[in-house]
């Protein structure tokens, strides 16, 4: 095991960003993590600056650049776009699942992004808005750490190109060099690190960013998704409640979202992983990631 780049707030958050990086060393992952206390800005991770393929965590930003255009007028968010099956782009939920064109507001479009990860509704809004566009608005808002470069199905057909349409093989790939694959290529992808990536939650949620019914509308909308599987696993109860996006692809299982408690308690997380073996699903990795959520959440609070 390498020894990671830790950060941490005081000796007792060390600690439990040492024992976060040890767990997911044993179920097989290497990964980034960090999480921040909102209002205390006590935090604990590892490697926080390493530049990460994000798969579907770029719907994030990509839903807050569209919102902000609302926000400001020159964008309406009742505007009808129709998705045609065939030239959709790839994913098994949503819009990208369906057989026939399928016409839906360019609001509604962000809430089946964000909710299900609908691979055709984030690239509907890419085409809409132009991905250079998404990049350079992150750019004015100051956001060097994200970066922005291809729609969600390029990812797709790099990993189909690079293994001859064997995503079985594309896996293999991923795993053994990930600069086989362009999207998986640091210098080619959507990227951020954890560092930046709790910062653009933090902004968020604290309305540093773009215009209020624009965060607003994200914290929202990210508090209505519906995958479970990764910081939620080991954190649901009536008295919390985790607004986040996963992002999944061959090898990369991530989570961002920020951890609220009836107390007042919230903690940004962001939690990239990659897995070192080749496996399609793998349960304990998720887990994994559920279990540092529950431990850093617990260790932040104040």
């Amino acid at each position: 095991m390498t020894h990671p780049a830790y950060v941490a707030t005081t000796a007792e958050l060390l600690s439990v960003a040492e024992s976060i990086a040890r767990h997911w060393h044993q179920v097989g992952a290497d990964g980034h993590l960090l999480a921040r206390n909102l209002d205390t800005g006590a935090e604990l991770g590892f490697d926080v600056d390493t530049p990460v393929p994000l798969a579907s965590v770029v719907k994030v930003p990509l839903a807050l650049v569209v919102l902000d255009a609302v926000a400001a007028g020159t964008l309406d968010a009742a505007m009808p776009l129709t998705v045609d099956p065939a030239t959709k782009s790839v994913g098994p939920t949503g819009i990208a699942a369906f057989r026939y064109p399928a016409t839906v507001a360019v609001g509604d479009l962000v809430h089946q992004m964000l909710t299900v990860s609908d691979n055709a509704a984030g690239d509907a809004l890419f085409d809409l808005m132009g991905v250079s566009a998404i990049d350079q608005r992150l750019r004015d808002w100051d956001c060097p750490g994200v970066r922005v470069r291809h729609r969600m199905n390029r990812m797709y057909e790099c990993a189909a190109g690079a293994a001859n349409n064997d995503f079985g093989l594309a896996l293999q790939l991923a795993i053994r060099d990930e600069l086989s694959i362009e999207t998986l290529d640091p210098a080619h992808a959507n990227t951020g690190s954890a560092a930046a990536l709790v910062t653009l939650l933090e902004r968020i949620w604290l309305d540093r960013i773009s215009q209020p019914s624009a965060t607003a509308e994200v914290r929202r909308i990210m508090g209505l998704q519906v995958f479970h599987q990764r910081l939620s696993s080991d954190l649901r109860s009536d008295t919390l409640h985790v607004s986040g996006k996963t992002g999944t692809f061959l090898h990369l299982r991530h989570e961002i979202g920020v951890i609220a408690a009836e107390s007042g308690d919230r903690v940004a997380i962001a939690a990239l992983t990659r897995s070192r073996r080749p496996a399609t699903l793998a349960a304990d990795i998720d887990l994994a990631i559920g279990t540092a959520a529950r431990a850093a959440f617990e260790a932040l609070r104040p």
